[in-house]
């Protein structure tokens, strides 16, 4: 099922009944930095994101660029990939999802082209995009099992049963299929130098057909795992997302370098919907998986949910934090440092900011940049993504000390480390 019909089907939550709903009480700003101690100061936290992550995998068993393959490598997937090809020269966006979703594993890149897979939706050279899984798959590890007796869980590797394993698949399918259903382009906004209409329309159709390709192999997969609370936690999370993108798409069409005055709590829920929910659903659906108590489950959520938003801030941070920028490179006015700095400044200075930015009706990207970073937006977002990070690790204080655990204690410190 695409977005537009998600979108159809669901209008209470899109938008029909007001604002998003508050999901929880937020820190105000007068209270953002003083987090605590920073816990990822610690010297034997990993510098670098890779190595995070090959440690992560190494502990769950195998490497999760290989999570997707039995759905990338199907006869349908294969006949799909053959009309991708037909966008190669083309400026459809969909072109640009297939390059970030492409493998950096040689081995497996060419496994998949030798089988007409694709694109090969694994992980690319910068962020691993199994990171979900993978997280699922830690945090079933850490958490064990229940002492439940109960026929799901006769079948474990590594630690791990196989139905958690199972469900960390589907998690992924579902950001794939997000992923891919975001490279379709409005018609109603396309300029004479985006290329020819012919070519966007086609985009548009592969680009629904392999998203609702991925979500019905989601949609099964959650079927034979043969429980009801798993079926509508992810079904919450797919709505959720939907939800989010939703008011990150209306946002974007009125933006026009002037942007809402959202606030950050509103910045924060809006987030957590677009970016937190499917991680924080599907941590919890692992523990309901193996029989565990509300409270471990909800101690699975609170982690799913605060490391999720610490890695946005994170991604939203990087265009102000890296000693090389380029000029010509562009940032949400709605991503989390920004939000700040209008909140610090106040609506009318931060349009007025915009309007001095602005040179023969374009946005000077760089020289706003400047600016931002000029005023407290920028430090604050490190320290929000750092409470994040802390309330994340708090979370994990629950679980018994392990290998899983500590690599998920890694996973915090990497996305809250900026030095």
């Amino acid at each position: 099922m695409n977005l537009q019909r998600l979108l159809l089907r669901f209008p209470g939550y899109l938008g029909a009944l007001g604002p998003p709903r508050r999901l929880w009480r937020f820190p105000s700003l007068d209270t953002i930095s003083p987090v605590g101690p920073w816990r990822g100061q610690s010297s034997r936290s990993p510098a670098h994101w890779n190595q995070v992550v090959s440690e992560a995998e190494k502990i769950v068993g195998y490497p999760t660029s290989f999570m997707s393959l039995r759905c990338l490598l199907s006869d349908e997937l294969s006949n799909i990939a053959m009309q991708v090809r037909k966008l190669v020269g083309t400026q459809h966006p969909l072109l640009t999802t297939a390059r970030h979703l492409s493998s950096s594993a040689t081995c497996l890149s060419n496994l998949i082209a030798a089988s007409g897979g694709l694109w090969g939706l694994v992980h690319d050279s910068r962020h691993n995009l199994q990171l979900r899984g993978l997280v699922v798959l830690l945090i079933s590890k850490a958490a064990g099992p229940s002492g439940v007796n109960t026929s799901q869980n006769y079948d474990t590797v590594s630690g791990i049963y196989s139905c958690q394993r199972s469900l960390a698949e589907i998690t992924e399918l579902i950001h794939t299929a997000l992923l891919v259903h975001r490279g379709i382009v409005n018609l109603n906004e396309l300029q004479s130098s985006d290329g020819p209409l012919k070519d966007m329309q086609f985009g548009n159709k592969i680009a629904i057909l392999s998203g609702d390709f991925l979500l019905a192999n989601a949609c099964n997969g959650l079927a034979l795992l043969q429980n009801t609370k798993v079926v509508e936690l992810l079904a919450s999370a797919l709505m959720d997302l939907v939800q989010g993108v939703y008011h990150e798409n209306s946002t974007s069409a009125k933006e026009n370098y002037i942007t809402d005055d959202i606030g950050i709590s509103t910045w924060k829920e809006q987030t957590f919907l677009s970016h937190g929910a499917l991680l924080a659903k599907s941590c919890q659906a692992a523990m309901e998986l193996a029989k565990h108590d509300a409270e471990v489950q909800d101690m699975a959520f609170q982690y799913g949910k605060h490391m999720a938003m610490s890695h946005k801030i994170n991604s939203d941070l990087q265009p102000f934090i890296k000693e090389k920028t380029s000029d010509c490179v562009t940032f949400h006015l709605n991503s989390a440092p920004v939000v700040l700095h209008q909140e610090f400044l106040g609506r009318d200075l931060w349009i007025k900011q915009i309007k001095e930015a602005q040179e023969k009706g374009r946005l000077n990207y760089a020289k706003l940049r400047e600016t931002i970073k000029a005023g407290k937006g920028v430090t604050s977002a490190i320290d929000l993504c750092r409470y994040h990070g802390n309330k994340a690790l708090e979370a994990l204080e629950s679980f018994p000390p392990s290998e899983a655990r500590s690599a998920l204690e890694n996973i915090v410190f990497a996305v809250t480390r900026f030095s």
